[in-house]
């Protein structure tokens, strides 16, 4: 393990997720049904993130805001080291509904509650004015914190500003990929250093033919400091960077919940870069928290022997 000082800083929708299954069908009208299992859990793309670092004991800090309802004590007591700044709204706390299905896919319903509310001053509030050597801004749930997203050029041109390798990961546009939401993320993609989605939404924003030529499109646009990974479930991850790619499969697994895989991924990814490792490390550290994630219960992460053994595999 290379030393580091270095701090992940995890900024976005940390909400409330209901997790319930396994439903195929969704009832009529006017009827109930039961189901088998459910959970009440923090959650959202940040959320899963930060408690995926925590657990693994990286230094991060989770960047978020918070409502005023029964549950904003609730979501932020899973977030003792970070909860302490993040700013209150008179509003409900944003909760997610995760239905899942016999086949591992799943269907959310999400209130809008205070993630909407999230700020550009919330987040570079929660943040040192300068950062330190190789500290990274992972920025999650951009179609969801509406507010931010609004301000997300001036946002991203101030964490550059602040020297900050700076990841994003859009998650889905509930509107769609349009061409409007296209060319809006076209135009800050060259501020990123890092571009963090999965295969349907890497073919969604570049809106190529193949997953191929969607990925190094989208890696032409950055930045050049880093590249645009993509996340193939079953297949592995693969890094596409504006002159090379990497392609890295996983081992098959029991899948128990894949609710959060990707973030999970996220947090393996940017913790080896964390620790200075090349791309082709990164991919397989990824690889390896979301992995063990999808196939506990209880959930649990990879520990650093874990992590060491995954970047070693050939």
């Amino acid at each position: 393990m290379k030393n580091t000082n270095a701090t992940l800083y995890v900024a976005g929708n940390i909400n409330v997720d209901m997790i319930m299954g396994t439903l195929d069908s969704w009832p009529q009208r006017g009827t109930e049904v039961m189901v088998a299992q459910s959970e009440l859990r923090p959650g959202g793309s940040a959320g899963n993130c930060a408690l995926a670092l925590e657990a693994m004991q990286v230094r991060h800090r989770a960047i978020a805001n918070q409502g005023d309802d029964g549950l904003s004590a609730w979501l932020a007591g899973h977030f003792p080291h970070s909860a302490d700044a993040w700013p209150r709204y008179a509003c409900e706390t944003s909760l997610t509904v995760g239905v899942t299905h016999s086949d591992h896919e799943r269907s959310f319903i999400s209130n809008r509650g205070h993630i909407v509310r999230l700020s550009l001053e919330d987040v570079l509030d929660q943040l040192p004015l300068q950062a330190h050597a190789g500290d990274i801004v992972l920025l999650c749930g951009t179609f969801l914190c509406l507010q931010l997203y609004g301000d997300y050029p001036a946002l991203l041109t101030t964490l550059r500003q602040r020297g900050y390798v700076i990841a994003v990961d859009t998650g889905w546009p509930p509107q769609g990929w349009n061409a409007a939401v296209r060319q809006q993320i076209m135009h800050w993609l060259p501020l990123c250093d890092w571009l963090l989605l999965n295969e349907v939404e890497t073919r969604g924003l570049a809106a190529c033919d193949t997953l191929e030529a969607s990925a190094a499109l989208l890696a032409q646009r950055l930045s050049g400091r880093g590249g645009c990974v993509v996340k193939r479930g079953a297949h592995g991850a693969g890094c596409w960077q504006r002159h090379q790619h990497t392609l890295h499969a996983s081992q098959p697994v029991t899948v128990v919940d894949t609710i959060g895989a990707g973030d999970s991924f996220n947090a393996g990814f940017l913790t080896a870069l964390l620790h200075q490792h090349a791309p082709d490390t990164a991919l397989r550290w990824g690889i390896a928290v979301a992995s063990l994630a999808i196939s506990t219960q209880p959930r649990r992460y990879p520990d650093w022997h874990q992590l060491q053994l995954s970047a070693q595999e050939r």
